[in-house]
């Protein structure tokens, strides 16, 4: 089943779809260094450009009543439009980030066209606040995600970061006026990175299982030491109740929650199988009874009712929105920073994990839950948001040992 957002659709005029098609034959025939500097004249300066039928159906876009709602949308596309060609060619990845940078450029030239002289100064008034918009900040994203070299500096910003991290990628690089063809490449993306991930997991934790004498280095494909991943393997695939896996644990709950006769009392064994996984002097503190009493809040006037499978999934939902992050709009976190400080990234994560386990189709609202705090930090340096960092790491790893084809034949052996 598809996860990804789908947004509503908005017509497009005859002037929209000259410029469009003008730009698909330019990609295919220009150099990107040529139309990078084209899309500079064309929607920076709004002068010199060398199509005057374009121009003219530019300022018709422009001068439209509806352009300060649609031209976002429009230059978003037309961005697209280049990008998605340079995307599947790696050595033209430094044009994205030049086309991207270029936005966000004031113009240089005066205005000497007097002819035009309201389109144009309209024309950078609507290309200046594009850059405040989310189409921007989704490119901007996008622009570092293909960017090189990726040092492993902690003065950079968060936001460099977002190449590691495939389960971000619906969430941080499609936004309201994303074109399908666009979203299908940052699926694809997705899919490349997310495997090749679980490749390199796979190749290391075989490495470390066989404690192979060789020459050979395989490198910890996570942030992580070596000896945090280790850990962190063992609670994610790893025993953790005697012979019981997470998966297991939560499965023996999938089962027991069948013969549970009413929503109230599935509340009651929720808390319990949440808190099971707490350090008990924490618990005691104040987070247990948080815990029990954001449940009894969760949708009371149902407690008789026969549990539902709608019931689980909204409970879920409403239980990631109280552990990690509610809204964009209201993004309080204390809970979540509170559980990482005191138990540390690892077990937080296995917490967040138990819950997805036992409803499987929340994953993409935990997703949606650490982009939005990734969203939050992303202009923070590496170095403030450690924490978050870890936990996303965890996060990542968490995700991919459990909801993936990942070979984990030897990662008992190393964890044991």
């Amino acid at each position: 089943m598809s996860t990804w957002t789908t947004y509503p659709t908005r017509d497009i005029t005859q002037e929209e779809q000259r410029l469009y098609e003008h730009l698909l034959r330019l990609v295919q025939t220009e150099s990107p260094q040529q139309l990078v500097e084209r899309f500079r004249l064309l929607f920076i300066e709004g002068m010199s450009y060398p199509d005057a039928a374009i121009v003219r159906s530019l300022d018709q876009i422009v001068a439209a009543t509806t352009s300060d709602q649609d031209f976002r949308f429009i230059l978003n596309r037309c961005c697209h439009i280049l990008i998605n060609r340079w995307q599947m060619r790696p050595p033209f990845y430094p044009a994205i980030a030049a086309l991207i940078a270029s936005l966000s450029a004031p113009p240089t030239r005066p205005i000497t066209d007097y002819t035009r002289s309201r389109s144009i100064r309209r024309l950078r008034e609507l290309s200046k606040q594009f850059i405040d918009t989310e189409q921007f900040l989704t490119l901007r994203r996008l622009g570092q995600l293909v960017s090189q070299p990726r040092e492993q500096c902690h003065t950079q910003p968060l936001v460099t970061l977002i190449h590691r991290y495939p389960y971000l990628y619906e969430h941080c690089l499609v936004t309201e006026g994303t074109p399908t063809e666009h979203q299908a490449s940052i699926r694809q993306l997705q899919s490349r990175v997310q495997r090749q991930f679980e490749l390199d997991l796979s190749k290391y934790v075989t490495h470390q299982a066989r404690q192979t004498q060789s020459t050979q280095f395989i490198q910890n494909p996570t942030l992580l030491s070596d000896r945090d991943l280790a850990r962190a393997l063992q609670l994610f695939v790893g025993k953790v109740e005697g012979s019981a896996t997470c998966r297991d644990i939560a499965q023996r709950f999938i089962t027991h929650s069948r013969q549970i006769r009413s929503y109230r009392e599935f509340k009651s064994d929720l808390y319990h199988y949440i808190t099971a996984s707490v350090d008990s002097e924490y618990g005691k503190r104040q987070f247990n009874t948080q815990l029990c009493n954001h449940l009894k809040n969760t949708l009371p006037d149902v407690d008789s009712l026969p549990l539902t499978d709608f019931l689980i999934i909204r409970t879920c939902s409403q239980l990631l929105n109280f552990l990690v992050v509610d809204s964009p709009k209201q993004p309080q976190h204390f809970v979540f920073v509170d559980l990482l400080s005191n138990l540390g990234a690892t077990s937080t994560t296995r917490l967040l994990l138990k819950i997805v386990l036992l409803c499987s189709r929340v994953k993409p609202y935990l997703e949606k839950r650490f982009s939005i705090l990734f969203n939050h930090y992303e202009s923070h340096t590496r170095e403030q948001v450690q924490w978050l960092i870890a936990a996303m790491e965890n996060l990542h790893l968490a995700l991919s040992t459990n909801f993936s084809t990942i070979d984990l034949c030897f990662v008992n052996q190393l964890v044991r």
